[in-house]
């Protein structure tokens, strides 16, 4: 999640309006709200002493507000928080005690749903992997193709189907 939209989340989370965030930001009244639009739609970037000052009015890390460096561990936990405030992404433990990232399954909304099919299509296309039915190059191809693999198989299945139309 870009910088901007962390703001705004923050920012919301706050109850804080973008003039308010802004004067405790120590900007003019007048840019106050100007200044947090243009942080919040990426026309401008923060420095960092602004990230330091954000995070210190949220009370956040300032890594929850930067666009997390997956390479790290903290960049990478930073990662997972964010898609645990955007996709519906929580952490639970198995019965045999190992860790995983879940989707929740009680959100009833349309981005929910959808996050839930395409866990849907990765899991089976990593079942099809474990289960022999393909190759680790068939099954690296499909993430490294993705989403386009899924549109050549749909436009493929289509076709199919028209033949078997026009069979009958």
């Amino acid at each position: 999640m870009a910088i901007g939209k962390r703001i705004r989340f923050f920012r919301t989370l706050k109850n804080l309006t973008q003039k308010e965030l802004g004067l405790k930001l120590r900007y003019p009244e007048r840019a106050a709200d100007v200044r947090v639009a243009q942080y919040e739609s990426e026309t401008r970037v923060p420095k960092e002493d602004t990230i330091e000052r954000l995070s210190y009015i949220f009370d956040v890390s300032p890594n929850a507000l930067k666009v997390p460096d997956i390479d790290s561990d903290i960049g990478f936990m930073h990662t997972l928080f964010a898609l645990e405030d955007t996709r519906y992404l929580h952490i639970t433990q198995t019965e045999s005690g190992q860790y995983c990232i879940a989707l929740d399954r009680y959100v009833e909304n349309r981005d929910a749903f959808n996050m839930n099919r395409l866990f849907e299509l990765w899991h089976n296309e990593y079942q099809k992997f474990l289960n022999g039915e393909i190759t680790k190059e068939e099954y690296d191809h499909w993430r490294y193709t993705y989403p386009r693999v899924e549109a050549d198989r749909t436009q493929q299945r289509l076709k199919e189907m028209r033949e078997k139309e026009t069979e009958e």
